[in-house]
């Protein structure tokens, strides 16, 4: 199979976004924990929005609860048009393929080369025998082609994975997400395995896709310079509880010394040293 890989993947892929509406959310894990606690948040369509705190905030809790990969303990989720909440089979499946997914891993196959590896976003909202033969459409190539050329992969389409640094396998999987023409973004800690100037440059790569295409971005950050710099509404995690709900430029020092529950250290900042 050859492609052309010159510019003619047609419009970038694009989705109508979608609100998210948690209310009165808790999920406490078999074990005892509370990860999340009474937790009632609204997050307009098209805002881009950060969940900061310390692990065990609960932040990778709520962002999985979204779409469906955590099951709330008490409460509603309804992203978009659907109630998450008690959802589950082909249904649940169907809501999966509306919501983006990057994750700190990057989760690709490593010797498959970056085409394939985007294309996989396709068949999130393919019919079940589709998706078990993983026949793309003409349709299909085009979109997959639009999300690399998006993040600037194009040129890498038909590079292995597993040869690309750690910030262009990021952008891999974040075109892997924008391939299934999402409504929805969520990233947990995308940045957190990378060096600084290459998390800037990833940060930057989903706040333009924000901007660009008016998508609900929603992702956890635990670096207070990135949540400052790069979204314009923190949520501040802790032990479960949000303890900060505003504008990201204008959270203190005193705002995260709440959220990290102590003062801040070098560790908290990108770049800073442990």
């Amino acid at each position: 199979m050859t492609l052309d890989t010159r510019a003619e993947a047609g419009p970038t892929p694009a989705s109508a976004a979608w609100p998210i509406r948690l209310d009165g959310v808790s999920v406490t894990y078999p074990n005892g924990t509370a990860a999340l606690r009474d937790i009632s948040l609204t997050i307009e369509a098209g805002e881009m929005v950060s969940v900061v705190g310390l692990p065990g905030s609960g932040k990778s809790t709520l962002i999985r609860t979204l779409n469906g990969l955590v099951p709330v303990t008490s409460g509603t989720v309804t992203v978009g048009p659907h109630t998450v909440t008690g959802l589950s089979g082909r249904r649940l499946r169907q809501v999966r393929g509306h919501v983006g997914m990057i994750f700190q891993g990057f989760n690709l196959a490593t010797r498959v080369d970056v085409y394939r590896n985007t294309l996989v976003g396709r068949f999130a909202q393919a019919g079940a025998l589709r998706g078990f033969l993983g026949v793309p459409t003409a349709h299909d190539r085009d979109v997959t082609l639009a999300a690399l050329d998006m993040v600037g992969m194009l040129d890498k389409v038909w590079t292995r994975a597993g040869s690309l640094s750690g910030g262009q396998q990021q952008r891999v999987a974040i075109a892997r997400a924008l391939s299934q023409e999402p409504s929805i973004m969520l990233a947990d800690e995308p940045v957190a395995s990378l060096d600084p100037p290459t998390a800037h440059a990833v940060m930057g790569e989903l706040e333009r896709i924000n901007a660009d295409h008016h998508l609900t971005v929603l992702v956890n950050l635990h670096l207070m310079d990135l949540a400052r710099q790069y979204t314009r509404r923190m949520i501040g995690l802790r032990g479960g509880e949000v303890v900060y709900d505003g504008p990201a430029a204008e959270a203190t020092e005193a705002d995260f010394e709440q959220i990290y529950g102590r003062r801040i250290r070098p560790q908290d900042r990108l770049g800073g040293r442990t």
